[in-house]
């Protein structure tokens, strides 16, 4: 019976006992320079992202930036912050799956902050010690305010990190709307 019972539980916790691919971590901390060419307008401005494992295959993340238009020098502060599921799928490949709360708010009169969500699935691979690459497909979509209604964007998400040793590197993130609008960034990333 308790050898019943142990391979029971074992065998429960198999899809839980998986963490993430060989080079790749979960936790890191980012600082970017951000650069944004929307048919809105342009700004650029600065940038931090983070990312904590909270077990094999959860994490918590949030990235924060603040820009500022080109045409009239408004600063818009965006950030967000949500949960994901990692799984390896190869040796130095992981499937991930995130969701996230968001906030988009400008600095603006008549004030036109929006509050919303994002969903992006997609996969990480390292390339050896040095190189790790990204790709998602994600939808985002705010909800109705200020008699605003933003129509939801699905978007594309694009990277790149080169590793300098163990914990440091740069990494580089493009995402591509829909619409053409462009988000790229870059900047240094401490890994552990």
């Amino acid at each position: 019976m308790k050898n019943s019972l142990l391979a029971l539980g074992l065998l429960a916790a198999l899809p839980f006992a998986a963490s993430a691919a060989d080079g790749l971590s979960y936790n890191y901390v980012e600082g970017d320079y951000v650069k944004t060419d929307a048919n809105g307008g342009d700004a650029d401005g600065w940038g931090l992202k983070g990312s904590y494992a909270l077990a094999p295959n959860f994490h918590i993340f949030g990235d924060y930036n603040k820009q500022k238009t080109d045409a009239n020098d408004v600063d818009i502060d965006q950030w967000r912050v949500g949960v994901g599921y990692n799984q390896a799928i190869a040796t130095s490949t992981d499937l991930v799956a995130r969701v996230a709360y968001q906030r988009f708010d400008p600095d603006s009169t008549p004030k036109r902050d929006f509050n919303g969500y994002s969903a992006e699935v997609g996969l990480r691979n390292a390339f050896g010690e040095h190189v790790e690459v990204y790709a998602f497909a994600g939808y985002e979509d705010y909800s109705k305010k200020h008699g605003i209604n933003p129509d939801g964007e699905f978007y594309g998400r694009l990277g790149t990190q080169v590793k300098f040793n163990q914990n440091w590197g740069i990494n580089g993130d493009l995402k591509l709307g829909k619409d053409g609008d462009k988000e790229w960034s870059v900047g240094p990333r401490f890994s552990w």
